[in-house]
């Protein structure tokens, strides 16, 4: 998930090499540049910089900052309520991220942008899940094609009223909103084919699997049916590519 876009950007660990602060960062937190008055090391500061650019931080593709995490958990954690936030983290998935914090009734300003999701992006949403599921079970990775994508799609072509070529560029356009929030990750050896972020683990219940699934199938077969909100993916601004 991701900051408005006129959060400070990272410091970059080049900038600091040249001064001659890089070596000495953990050991010197609060010099890190001219006027910090932090106490975070230099490496706890780009995992929690990462959390709020999003839209996750996982294992795989920050290698060199997951340790960093799971071994300052409990001082990010804190970092983030101060902005009223919470850390959503696996540590069996290897992904985190954060998420808007539940204040209850208490009024309390909002740092996270919330996705808006059409019928279309919700059900591919569903069916990019459950491909994962699939795939776990499997013990492989969750690699989808851009024409399978359409082809499940296209049995809600009728719910959306809309011609052919209409249709597949709405879907076309769910595509490119997912992948913006880096639930779809290209694959750099392909055109079209994409990875599954194991994130999606983190958003959806097993209950709430089988139930959507029910709903949709009920919409397909054209019976009114109001489904279950479904769960806002992380927003960012960044696109991240996944390795073949």
């Amino acid at each position: 998930m991701s900051l408005p876009e006129s959060a400070p950007a990272a410091i970059s660990e080049k900038g600091l090499a040249e001064k001659g602060l890089a070596d000495d960062a953990e050991a010197s937190p609060g010099n890190l540049f001219a006027g910090d008055t932090g106490d975070l090391p230099w490496e706890t500061r780009r995992a929690l910089v990462q959390l709020l650019a999003g839209p996750s931080l996982d294992g795989r593709r920050h290698a060199k900052l997951w340790p960093v995490l799971v071994r300052d958990e409990a001082l990010v954690r804190r970092r983030l309520s101060e902005l009223f936030l919470d850390l959503v983290m696996d540590t069996d998935l290897q992904v985190a991220f954060t998420r808007q914090a539940d204040a209850g009734d208490l009024e309390v300003p909002v740092l996270l942008r919330r996705a808006q999701l059409t019928f279309l992006d919700s059900v591919l949403l569903l069916h990019l899940r459950q491909e994962l599921t699939h795939a776990d079970a499997r013990g492989e990775r969750a690699v989808i094609a851009a024409d399978e994508i359409l082809e499940h799609m296209s049995v809600y072509e009728r719910g959306v009223n809309t011609d052919r070529a209409g249709f597949t560029k709405r879907v076309q356009a769910s595509i490119e909103k997912i992948k913006k929030h880096s639930i779809l990750q290209k694959i750099r050896s392909s055109e079209d084919r994409f990875e599954i972020s194991p994130t999606l683990k983190l958003l959806f219940s097993a209950e709430e699997i089988q139930s959507l699934t029910g709903a949709y199938r009920r919409m397909a077969a054209g019976e009114a049916v109001t489904p279950a909100v479904m769960p806002d993916p992380p927003t960012s601004d960044q696109d991240d590519e996944a390795g073949a």
